[in-house]
């Protein structure tokens, strides 16, 4: 078995030590706010052995905890969202350090699915003005950024796609709804809804173990959905 760190040891951090032995990985590192607050955690000592980590932490802590673990040699998964104002300085750590990161707003294997969906649709009504869109989703009341780094992701996805009209977004945070997200064209004669619903936070937590098992010998800065669909 490979060894395996945390960043972040909240609900799902607890998923992925559950389901790790099914993807050859052995938790031997847990790091939150208990044990990492100043990244006092992330020593050559802690790391030892360590094959991979995954960091679903909070927004603020990515940048220097990819700047740490990739000085340590030790590739990278990023599940959290809301640090991409920092990405120039993740990816400078990555190059500088010659390690590897994949990073994605979401790791269902689904949601990376409904990526290509949204785009496709946005690619076809991009030149029809009379189609308006709108972009919708819902998460737990814990939840700390929104929009969601995955309705964000969908949005640019129908922007690279051509689609340059106004797009309506809204966001709900509610109760412990583990993620729904929506897009939709509508015109006077008829309405086009796109829809993707989590279950529970195990898809997640399968595509960040997927993703940990292709980067244990990785470099370079990657995104899930490009090496999911390779």
């Amino acid at each position: 078995m490979m060894n395996l760190a945390l960043l972040g040891y909240g609900k799902m951090g607890k998923t992925i030590e559950q389901l790790a032995p099914e993807y050859d990985f052995k938790v031997s590192l847990k790091l939150d706010e208990f044990n990492n607050a100043s990244f006092e955690g992330i020593t050559a000592e802690n790391f030892r052995g360590v094959d991979v980590a995954i960091d679903f932490s909070i927004p603020g802590a990515v940048a220097e905890n990819a700047e740490r673990v990739s000085a340590l040699g030790v590739p990278l998964v990023v599940g959290t969202t809301g640090w991409l104002d920092q990405a120039d300085r993740v990816k400078a750590a990555i190059a500088k350090n010659n390690t590897g990161l994949v990073w994605s707003p979401n790791y269902s294997i689904g949601v990376n699915a409904f990526f290509r969906i949204v785009a496709e649709a946005a690619r076809l009504l991009k030149d029809e003005p009379s189609y308006g869109s709108w972009a919708w989703e819902i998460h737990h009341s814990t939840k700390k950024d929104a929009p969601s780094g995955t309705l964000l992701k969908l949005i640019e996805e129908m922007k690279q796609a051509g689609y340059a009209r106004t797009i309506d977004v809204n966001s709900n945070r509610a109760g412990a709804h583990p993620g729904t997200h929506e897009i939709g064209f509508d015109s006077a004669a008829d309405t086009i809804t796109l829809r993707h619903t989590a279950r529970g936070r195990e898809g997640f937590a399968r595509g960040a173990l997927k993703a940990a098992q292709w980067v244990a010998e990785k470099t370079g800065f990657h995104e899930f959905a490009d090496i999911l669909f390779r």
